[in-house]
């Protein structure tokens, strides 16, 4: 075996198709391409969302509200949930809250709500706090601390 007799499997290569070389070929005249209109002409360039001319589906739907880039999404926790899962003067953040089961996955931002009541002195440290909620635990001889992002 040398490299010259190297050669590719049988059917593994095609001939090229060559095209406007006469009738006789079976590709001559139009070259493959059909009689006139806009695939027949050289440079096409239709792009995958053209329509045709007709108005276009983005332009035909209407357009209903907006994103706001700036909303800031708050997993909620509860002050009932923190009286059930925690004892008294206990330490309450992100990670003692994924370890008790109130957070799951990549939860960034904690919220506490004040549904419910609580009875036991708990250090809570959230990103946000409503006033019932930090009045609940204030109340209850604990303290809230906000922890910034």
């Amino acid at each position: 075996m040398t490299l010259e007799k190297l050669k590719p499997f049988a059917g593994s290569k095609h001939r090229e198709k060559r095209v406007g070389r006469g009738h006789g070929s079976g590709h001559g005249k139009t070259s493959c391409r059909g009689h006139k209109g806009q695939k027949a002409r050289e440079g096409l360039d239709i792009r995958p969302w053209f329509e045709g001319g007709q108005t276009p589906l983005i332009r035909r739907v209407p357009k209903r509200g907006f994103n706001n880039i700036f909303k800031k999404e708050y997993k909620v926790v509860n002050v009932k949930d923190l009286a059930e899962r925690f004892e008294a003067n206990a330490v309450v953040d992100l990670e003692s809250l994924k370890l008790k089961g109130l957070l799951k996955g990549k939860d960034k931002l904690v919220k506490l709500l004040g549904d419910g009541e609580i009875d036991k002195p708990l250090i809570v440290k959230v990103h946000a706090v409503s006033k019932t909620a930090k009045e609940k635990i204030e109340k209850a001889g604990g303290k809230v601390e906000i922890v910034k992002v």
